[in-house]
């Protein structure tokens, strides 16, 4: 199924458990702490920001682990470069699908958004033995990536299907191929994050009917559907429903605890609805009432030109 296709929301998941972490609006003030954070956690001996991220602790290599299991695994978590991942997938044919992947999403992390789309894509269409597969369950399911759903939104993702296919979709529309990025992201179960990437990308293509379509009925139940509903808010007003776009706002601000970067978004959103109508206030009162200003000041207007008619011809006439 490919993406345009689904006939209604594609944000509600049903699963128990899910991959992804608290979705974060990025802001210059979160920015400047995690970098701070990032360099004291350097200097106290963590890990480095380079390396691959882990939910906790590396998980311990089994001793009786294989020479490839150990090749992979030194690969993944003791180096920064994706090159010695693809060294080793050469090496073992069998694990190249795997290794492929893990480059990609670390190529991903460090900002080689071209490079990732390659290596993702590549590693997707090998196939692994067995080995890796085991591998992949035993030792990875901490591994997590942060993806860019949306501008500004981050999601933490554990290792899974989700993760790799909202990273090479990310790459992609970092890379300027927005279909594509849209594309990968058609077969992914329903989720908040799926739903913001995949609304994102299809608000910037103008794709707005879909946006609709795929974000009906959706609530104000944390930051992430906050996002979501400011991107249909603009689908809305976009297509000219300015009623639906301006409910969608206000289920925006309704949630005190939403982020104040989605709150202020949201004001200036219902302030832009106001000068597509061409008016000074969304309240009903305020704008009949101004209404009847303009029309006297249009009255009064009148009566002074008239009389200035009337004082040239009396002037031409001779009167004082």
């Amino acid at each position: 199924m490919t993406a345009g296709q689904i006939p209604g929301p594609i944000y509600r998941d049903t699963r128990d458990l899910t991959p992804f972490g608290a979705g974060q609006v990025r802001t210059p003030a979160r920015e400047i702490a995690e970098g701070v954070g990032g360099l004291i956690h350097g200097v106290l001996g963590g890990r480095g920001g380079a390396l691959i991220s882990v939910d906790g602790t590396v998980p311990r290599l089994k001793r009786l682990a294989g020479k490839a299991a150990k090749s992979v695994y030194d690969a993944i978590f003791a180096s920064t470069d994706p090159n010695r991942l693809i060294a080793v997938g050469r090496e073992y044919p069998g694990w190249s699908g795997l290794c492929y992947v893990m480059a990609g999403l670390l190529a991903h992390k460090q900002g080689g958004y071209l490079r990732a789309v390659e290596l993702l894509q590549r590693g997707l269409t090998t196939k692994n033995d067995d080995d890796a597969n085991q591998f992949a369950a035993s030792y990875l399911t901490r591994v997590v990536t942060r993806v860019e759903v949306a501008e500004r939104i981050e999601v933490p993702v554990l290792f899974s299907e989700e993760s790799v296919f909202l990273a090479l979709s990310h790459s992609l529309r970092e890379t300027g191929q927005t279909e594509a990025a849209l594309e990968a992201l058609g077969m992914l179960p329903p989720s908040l994050p799926t739903a913001l990437a995949r609304c994102a990308l299809a608000h910037t293509l103008g794709r707005d009917h879909e946006v609709v379509v795929w974000t009906e009925g959706l609530l104000n139940a944390d930051d992430l559907s906050a996002a979501l509903l400011l991107v249909r808010a603009r689908s809305l007003r976009r297509l000219g429903a300015h009623e639906h776009a301006q409910q969608a706002l206000k289920e925006v601000l309704r949630r005190r605890k939403t982020s104040m970067a989605l709150r202020n978004d949201a004001l200036t959103d219902r302030a832009l609805l106001v000068l597509d109508n061409g008016r000074k206030s969304l309240n009903p009162r305020d704008w009949r009432r101004r209404r009847a200003e303009l029309e006297t000041f249009e009255v009064i207007r009148k009566d002074v030109e008239e009389r200035r008619l009337w004082e040239q011809e009396w002037k031409q006439f001779g009167g004082d």
